[in-house]
């Protein structure tokens, strides 16, 4: 079964304020708004670029987008 971004996002999670993803997991965590059953990469890149202000850089989504299309084949 293919898990969510969202799923993928919260195993990110931990600690180190340094790590962008981890702090990007954190945050997202606290977004009730997040699209939680989305796998579309447009979907989500749109919802981030609109409706959040807690990702610096869009470049943290796209490289975490790219593992976690490693990690759910």
């Amino acid at each position: 079964m293919k898990r969510s971004f969202y799923h993928y996002l919260m195993t990110l999670r931990g600690p180190d304020s340094s790590d962008e993803e981890q702090v990007f997991a954190n945050n997202a965590t606290k977004d009730i708004q997040f699209p939680k059953h989305s796998d579309s990469y447009e979907e989500i890149s749109d919802y981030l670029e609109m409706n959040v202000d807690y990702l610096n850089n869009m470049d943290i989504f796209d490289q975490t987008w790219q593992k976690y299309l490693e990690n759910n084949r």
